[in-house]
């Protein structure tokens, strides 16, 4: 991804961009060399997220906690004092609150291909799809 040319950058995800991922550590990892500090924000309860980052192995630096996205964003921006504030989000309603909070929005897609990064299929690849196959079920 084009930082352009500093990487004097904080890069936070929507939950939900950060599940349009394949490998969301992946993903982080590679943003590390290009960013300060990397996190996940949500509306989502603190547990949502923590469960997600740990099955996905995802080392933040920061995460919304009890606070909604708008005034996480907000926090965040004070708290890492970086050149840029950039924010990965998925729809519309994430492009207005980063406008509203100062921050640059990227659609998770554009993201992921100025970053290389894999998208996920849109099926969850942890559960194996149900096998239907069976000939001794009823």
């Amino acid at each position: 991804m084009d930082s352009g040319g500093s990487t004097d950058m904080t890069l936070a995800f929507e939950l939900e961009a950060l599940k349009a991922l394949a490998d969301p550590n992946d993903v982080f990892n590679n943003a590390r060399q290009w960013t300060e500090y990397v996190g996940v924000v949500s509306e989502k309860p603190t547990y949502v997220v923590t469960n997600f980052t740990r099955k996905h192995r995802v080392r933040q630096d920061f995460f919304s906690g009890p606070r909604g996205v708008e005034e996480s964003l907000e926090n965040i921006a004070q708290q890492f004092d970086t050149d840029r504030h950039v924010f990965v989000g998925v729809d519309e309603e994430d492009e207005a609150l980063a406008e509203a909070t100062g921050w640059e929005f990227l659609h998770v897609e554009d993201a992921a291909d100025a970053a290389g990064w894999i998208l996920a299929s849109g099926e969850d690849e942890s559960e194996p799809a149900p096998d239907t196959s069976r000939d001794d079920w009823p």
